[in-house]
């Protein structure tokens, strides 16, 4: 998965903005439209999307709305529209952030650290009997050790920092096994299978890892 996707269309201002990303220590991709940033972040997903509102082709605001509706990932839009409403638009759209152009660097970092801070550096993460140590990679149910394969591990934890978003299998696959992976679709259904072995009370109707017909899968 990509840590940092940033959806810019100015090649000046999306290569100083990487250059200071990638020395902080995070992997980033680059797109300069709107089609392009939906179809990177389907096929490999991100930690983080920094977001350009004007955009060749969808504009910014159409990207956000369509990453909410399958994903929680972090959105920060950049822009040049600085009106209330354009504000007010973004951040009711999804987004967790709205910067206006020109912006100072230091900020726009020290705003991405904290969200990587309290995002993804947690120790922990709960949702009723179910824990993650996220440091120690060791999963429990009912305070009891789950035995479970990284990928599980993993599995586990995207569904969980994506709580009551419905995933697609691709977008799944691609965060979980990478875009340079040679396994095939099929091995994400075996996983879900194995991991509803483990966490569901009755695996043969599970309600916490749900298929969602035509999409993929939600943790509920």
């Amino acid at each position: 998965m990509i840590d940092i996707l940033v959806v810019e269309d100015n090649k000046e201002i999306a290569g100083l903005l990487c250059d200071f990303l990638r020395s902080e220590g995070y992997m980033v991709s680059v797109c300069e439209s709107g089609e392009k940033a939906l179809s990177l972040y389907e096929k490999y997903g991100a930690r983080l999307i920094v977001l350009d509102i004007i955009l060749p082709g969808i504009d910014g605001f159409t990207v956000c709305s369509k990453i909410r509706e399958q994903s929680n990932t972090p959105i920060i839009i950049v822009s040049a529209k600085g009106s209330k409403d354009d504000k007010l638009g973004g951040l009711i759209l999804g987004a967790d952030d709205y910067i206006e152009k020109p912006y100072d660097i230091d900020i726009l970092l020290a705003k991405i650290n904290g969200i990587f801070k309290r995002r993804y550096a947690a120790d922990e993460i709960s949702d009723g009997d179910l824990r993650l140590n996220i440091a120690g990679k060791t999963a429990y149910k009912n305070g009891c050790p789950i035995d479970m394969t990284a990928k599980e591990f993993e599995l586990l934890l995207l569904f969980m920092e994506n709580k009551g978003k419905a995933l697609k299998k691709e977008y799944i696959f691609n965060s979980i096994w990478g875009r340079d992976s040679f396994s095939a679709l099929q091995t994400l259904t075996v996983h879900i299978k194995w991991l509803r072995q483990k966490i569901e009370n009755n695996p043969k109707s599970p309600e916490r890892i749900i298929t969602v017909w035509g999409v993929g899968y939600k943790f509920v």
